[in-house]
């Protein structure tokens, strides 16, 4: 194996060691942010019920529920499913549920859906984006889910 071949593989795999040591740092950080985002939206809901009605009436077209209903079931959403995603517990059931709260806003909103408004659906893509990593990787070692696995696996 030509050496220059040798040093591009070793170099490779001392960067993908090093991105392996940052994942949970990158985990946690998309907690913490996506987390933010859900719960001041949770928060921005219940600080003026009336308007929130009012949008969910007026505005936003929930397919298959009444607006008040979805108004409760999407603040209800966001506010216990960020704080969930945020310390890591139950931490991939919190991140698909608030994947489906952020699809939902997506596909209720017609300016949205109708891409009328691309810097808003380009955040909701991203955060989907974000919730998906969570998803797929879990929420880290930064969490109370990997708190509780060590907890487990000490006793056994």
């Amino acid at each position: 194996m030509p050496q220059l071949l040798r040093n591009l593989m070793l170099r490779a795999e001392k960067t993908v060691a090093l991105l392996d040591l940052m994942q949970p740092v990158l985990l946690l950080v998309i907690r913490l942010y996506v987390g933010w985002i859900f719960m001041r939206s949770g928060l921005t809901k219940i600080d003026d019920w009336g308007t929130t009605l009012a949008l969910f009436n007026d505005e936003y077209q929930v397919p298959l529920l009444p607006p008040a209903l979805a108004a409760v079931v999407g603040a209800a959403g966001e506010l216990l499913l960020a704080p969930l995603l945020v310390i890591g517990f139950a931490g991939r059931f919190a991140a698909l549920g608030l994947f489906v709260v952020n699809a939902m806003a997506v596909a209720s909103y017609p300016a949205l859906f109708q891409f009328e408004c691309p810097a808003a659906i380009q955040s909701h893509f991203f955060w989907g984006a974000l919730i998906l990593v969570v998803a797929a990787f879990g929420p880290g070692a930064f969490s109370l889910d990997a708190l509780f696995k060590r907890r487990i696996a000490q006793t056994t």
